[in-house]
């Protein structure tokens, strides 16, 4: 064991139960560091994150070494057989987004998700192997080690190894979080030998040893990226595929890559936002927000009331549209960005915003034509102090993703098929829908709402956050940047406060408990809205940076049980 010794593993192993509690506004105090800081939704995963900065490795090993480590950790979302985006800021200046998310098989077609009457099945597309695209994680882990980290490989994936093969004691929401899914689980033999003990639920306190994981990370550490896409865990994904019905080929496997790809950047007041662009659709729509809203001025007292939810729920309705056509995968389809991000476009949406709602029913998509060119998932951040910051979401689509671990690899495959339009005006499980844009074709990947963000200020980081959460993931890191800045909120209240959101269609707005007082629920339906479901919305795991102090704050949202590990 390279980094720790059994015995002090063990001991950076013991329970850590973060009791659940409701979302409030009074927020403790953000965990205040000077070096550096790593803030992920497990507890687990963000020491392995500040092991590896401490031991001299920049944001971008720590990151590495958070997703491995997430992977054992965090099950239902933390992933190597899924796909994710990471979004890098480095004290050069530099800006540089990666791009893993998952591809269509070359297989692949809409008809294979039909049932006999021409409909879609939503159990083939939902769950199962034939509802997994090709995993990226792998891939993106280690392109952005071996281009922008400092470490080797075998440093920052020991721990996860460790993870996987000591075990480390179940906290009770993950060990409910199990048993949850068991009977998901009963259906495919591979997934109930990991997940249970004899078809038996574990229990909180119990030790949770992965060696299948294990050896998948042990070759992965020993034989690099071939190891997992040519080697024997990509035999091991096809022939899981194939006994189940799946169509995922070694050929499918041998030729994905990561693609590094052009930040998608815009301003908001006097600060420069960096995001990432198609396949997420995130960094797009955000940047449309903030340009529409750019236009507004909020007192404090404004905060929370009938007409700022009104404002920013209008300008989610006319995003959300715009991404239903314009937006997927630019290597198939050529997405009008400079026209969804110019401000421009921004100002003539935020000229339909009335006093009054408009039906969704009314909004349409933009036409650039017109114009010249001028839900599972987990989110982690990550900032060195040396000026490196890193953005990553992750995700295998739904919680534990097609349900199917591969046998004797140890991992779970996504189910990200599901993000494809289908069929055009069919929604997915997060109630989207698509069109042409984002159609299945073989080797294309799917649109997806991650919106890893990093907020500039002066050309140095000030905010970086991002969320699991579907559809609601864009309007959730929204909400949490408009409250710190403009409303001067600390990170930790500015994530702890209650969150709405609104996609467009359907056209309701779905809010958080004790979010809408009576009287802004009343105000808000005289103004012609539609009240939707109370539900948690989004797990922001963020850091703020005062770089005129040298203070790094983190907070990981209470709606998860992650924490903020800085020194």
């Amino acid at each position: 064991m390279s980094i720790y010794s059994k015995k002090v593993f063990l001991v950076f192993c013991i329970l850590f139960f973060v009791p659940e509690f409701s979302v409030r506004a009074d927020a403790p105090d953000p965990v205040r560091r000077k070096n550096g800081m790593v803030v992920s939704a497990s507890n687990l995963a963000s020491k392995v994150g500040l092991q590896v900065l401490k031991k001299g490795g920049n944001a971008v090993d720590a990151a590495v070494a958070v997703g491995f480590a997430l992977a054992v950790t965090y099950p239902s979302a933390g992933n190597i057989g899924g796909g994710g985006f990471m979004v890098i800021h480095l004290k050069d200046g530099k800006n540089i987004t990666i791009d893993y998310r998952e591809k269509a098989p070359i297989n692949a077609a809409s008809e294979m998700y039909f049932d006999e009457k021409g409909s879609v099945d939503t159990n083939k597309i939902q769950e199962g192997v034939l509802s997994s695209g090709v995993p990226g994680s792998v891939a993106g882990l280690i392109y952005a080690l071996e281009k922008y980290g400092t470490l080797k490989l075998a440093d920052v994936i020991q721990p996860a190894i460790n993870l996987a093969e000591i075990g480390f004691p179940l906290e009770y929401r993950l060990a409910q979080s199990f048993k949850s899914y068991l009977d998901y689980f009963k259906k495919y033999e591979s997934s109930l030998k990991i997940f249970s003990k004899n078809g038996l639920p574990y229990l909180e306190g119990e030790i949770f040893k992965q060696p299948d994981l294990a050896f998948t990370l042990k070759q992965i550490k020993e034989k690099g990226r071939d190891s997992f896409y040519k080697g024997k865990v990509a035999e091991l994904i096809v022939q899981q595929s194939k006994k189940l019905g799946g169509i995922i080929t070694l050929e499918d496997l041998e030729n994905y890559q990561a693609v590094e790809r052009q930040a998608i950047t815009g301003s908001y007041k006097e600060f420069e936002v960096v995001s990432m662009g198609p396949p997420s659709a995130g960094g797009i729509g955000l940047i449309q927000l903030l340009n529409v809203l750019e236009n507004l001025n909020f007192s404090k007292a404004e905060w929370g009331s009938s007409k700022y939810i009104h404002v920013l729920v209008e300008a989610m309705k006319y995003v959300y549209a715009d991404r239903s056509v314009h937006l997927g995968d630019e290597d198939f389809y050529p997405v009008p960005k400079g026209w969804l991000l110019s401000k421009r476009y921004s100002k003539e949406i935020f000229g339909k915003i009335s006093d009054e709602a408009i039906a969704s029913e009314k909004v349409f998509a933009g036409n650039p034509k017109l114009y010249k060119e001028s839900e599972e998932t987990t989110h982690y951040s990550v900032y060195d102090g040396q000026g490196n910051a890193v953005s990553t979401t992750t995700t295998i689509n739904s919680g534990y993703g097609s349900k199917v671990v591969v046998d004797g690899a140890g991992f779970l495959l996504n189910n990200e098929m599901d993000d494809f339009s289908v069929q055009p005006g069919f929604a997915n499980q997060f109630g989207l829908i698509g069109s042409k844009a984002n159609s299945i074709e073989p080797g294309k990947r799917m649109l997806s709402s991650m919106t890893p963000t990093i907020i500039l200020k002066d050309g140095f980081p000030y905010l970086i956050a991002g969320s699991p959460g579907g559809s609601t993931i864009l309007t959730v890191v929204l909400q949490v940047i408009l409250n710190c800045i403009n409303f001067k909120m600390d990170i930790q209240e500015a994530i702890n406060q209650p969150r709405f959101h609104h996609q467009w269609l359907p056209d309701q707005i779905d809010y958080e408990e004790f979010g809408m007082a009576v009287d802004v629920i009343d105000n808000l339906v005289k103004r012609g809205h539609k009240i939707g479901q109370i539900k948690s919305l989004g797990r922001v795991e963020g850091i703020l940076i005062d770089i005129e102090n040298n203070i790094i704050f983190g907070a990981t949202d209470p709606r998860g049980f992650g924490s903020a590990e800085g020194y």
